[in-house]
């Protein structure tokens, strides 16, 4: 059974995880929503990014599990340019995905996707998605 400090590590660890992989320090961020008001993804996502970004100033890495924010975050850098801290939020997103995928754990199943679907789609939207969606 984990004690407070063997937990309070793990969640430090995240966190150094989450900052090494995207060069920026959640620590800053000082939750005001600009980024979740600018985001064009908003409506189709699990959490807003303001949510997603205090679960990971906290190391909720639990609490990240299977949330599709972070997935469909269009690298769009909205959030980063009205960011009042100045907090790259698009490389903290793509950072949690890089985690995920490093559990070796796909956001899409490309065996899944029917044949007839693949043959609609288009291919370099495919291969996007392939490169940032799975491991």
């Amino acid at each position: 059974m984990p004690t407070l400090l063997t937990s309070k590590i793990i969640k430090e660890e995240f966190v150094e995880k989450i900052s090494e992989l995207s060069g920026q320090d959640v620590h800053i961020c000082m939750q005001c929503g600009t980024c979740s008001g600018s985001c064009p993804m908003w409506e189709e996502a699990d959490f807003s990014i303001r949510k997603i970004m205090h679960f990971a100033k906290f190391g909720m890495e639990e609490k990240l599990e299977n949330l599709n924010t972070y997935w469909l975050c269009a690298s769009c850098h909205t959030c980063t340019v009205r960011c009042p801290r100045g907090i790259d939020i698009a490389r903290v997103m793509e950072a949690l995905r890089q985690l995920t995928l490093r559990k070796n754990i796909n956001f899409i199943e490309p065996s899944k996707i029917p044949s007839e679907k693949i043959k609609e789609y288009p291919q370099i939207a495919m291969v996007a998605g392939f490169r940032k969606l799975t491991s």
